[in-house]
């Protein structure tokens, strides 16, 4: 399903990659006031993630130490230091959702995948993280898979959207 795509990142992201986003990101932000979790986001929106090189060069541009723009990088799970999949897959691990069978989705999933939460299958393609409230209580278990919230899902419900995930187009003329 095409909606569930989003823009993939590279697995690898080159120097001048992340030069350029950090740049892009100091020169447009780092006059502002509290620019840091701004200048963040746009390299995270940019690149996928905030590698270690991007923190390096940010703390640099806002006169910080590494320490201190890695400790806000690392205190907000919403930022990454490793790309993540194509398709990033969010398991809501809440107590609705524990109690309508979430734990042994959860597991399922890992199993299924064979990764562990914040962790990206070998091909890119998949990515596997916690969610602590997708706001989808009534229809618990609920997935997240890019900006679709899916409710009620089974084993086989979550067997067959990573079927549907993994299927490559096959251009035929």
């Amino acid at each position: 399903d095409k909606s569930l795509d989003k823009p993939h990142k590279p697995m690898f992201l080159s120097t001048q990659a992340i030069n350029e986003a950090v740049d892009t990101a100091l020169e447009a932000l780092q006059d502002k006031q509290g620019p840091l979790l701004p200048i963040l986001h746009r390299v995270q929106d940019r690149l996928g993630c905030v590698p270690e090189q991007a923190v390096a060069l940010i703390a640099r541009g806002l006169n910080l130490s590494r320490a201190e723009v890695h400790g806000v990088v690392s205190f907000y799970h919403h930022f990454k230091s490793k790309p993540r999949g194509r398709h990033v897959i969010e398991v809501c691990r809440a107590e609705s959702c524990q109690a309508m069978g979430g734990r042994r989705l959860e597991q399922f999933a890992r199993e299924t995948l064979g990764l562990d939460w914040h962790e990206t299958s070998r091909d890119g393609q998949i990515s596997l993280e916690p969610v602590y409230c997708l706001g989808n209580c009534a229809c618990s278990p609920s997935v997240r898979v890019g900006k679709q919230i899916l409710g009620r899902v089974t084993e086989q419900g979550f067997a067959e959207l990573v079927e549907d995930l993994s299927a490559t187009a096959v251009d035929i003329r």
